[in-house]
């Protein structure tokens, strides 16, 4: 079974293929080669951005770049191998912005809101981008470097730096996952929350006893009429990032140098 996230392909093929060294290696006899790696995996790009994950096969980057299926193994053992490329390459186009005198916060901040944007653009990432096994590219490399550099000056261990970000990535990812899992319910039932719960309204009001679950009730109503939902990914996202900096915050405050 092919696993759709990265880190499952054979570690040195993909390294070599993140890094072009795969052109180290011995050529077989053959015809000259009529596409690059770049344009497959440019081709994957498109096709996930466009059609979802599921459409993502090997037979379908083939056609895409006009070669026949057994020769864009030739360029890409396999769609593990693929989707590590995929993902480094987004990580590598991703804008960066400058830290010049921005507190630590605003620098985190930033670093979120760049992950937010590429995982927004791209839904698919969220199904394969595994904060446990990344793909070790350039891109990747490049991104590292830059989001930790918003934790200069903090006062961290090398090892809290590391765990800091990846607390703000999980958070992100697990964010984003949110607002495509609602975005889908909406495209799924053709209705908007606001439709979906005026619909429901009446047989809502009957069942949720306010003496048998005066909390829910009342906390759920206050929170519809703020949001116009259960659930609004602005407030959600803004109310979320706020408590992440803030827990961040317990563990920086009285250690920074500045």
């Amino acid at each position: 079974m092919t696993l759709n996230r990265t880190g499952a392909g054979s570690p040195s093929t993909t390294l070599a293929l993140l890094w072009g060294l795969s052109d180290e290696a011995p050529r077989r006899k053959g015809p000259a080669r009529s596409v690059t790696v770049a344009q497959v995996v440019e081709a994957a790009l498109t096709l996930a951005d466009e059609q979802g994950l599921a459409a993502l096969t090997m037979r379908a980057v083939a056609e895409r770049v006009g070669i026949s299926t057994m020769s864009v193994y030739t360029y890409v053992p396999g769609k593990p191998e693929l989707l590590d490329l995929m993902v480094d390459a987004l990580y590598a186009r991703m804008e960066r912005g400058a830290f010049d005198g921005e507190s630590w916060r605003e620098r985190v901040s930033t670093v979120a809101e760049e992950n937010r944007m590429l995982l927004l653009q791209h839904p698919w990432m969220t199904e394969v981008a595994a904060l446990s096994r990344p793909p070790l590219g350039p891109g990747l490399m490049a991104k590292y470097e830059h989001e930790l550099a918003a934790f200069d000056d903090t006062g961290l261990s090398d090892v809290d730096m590391d765990a800091a970000l990846t607390w703000v990535l999980g958070f992100v990812q697990a964010h984003c996952r949110a607002v495509h899992d609602a975005r889908r319910a909406t495209t799924d039932t053709a209705m908007s929350d606001a439709e979906w719960w005026r619909a429901n309204q009446p047989i809502l009001a009957r069942a949720f006893d306010p003496e048998k679950y005066p909390r829910a009730v009342r906390v759920g109503a206050a929170a519809g009429e703020a949001q116009g939902s259960a659930w609004n990914e602005e407030p959600a996202w803004e109310f979320g990032l706020a408590r992440t900096l803030d827990g961040l915050a317990a563990l920086i405050d009285g250690r920074s140098l500045t």
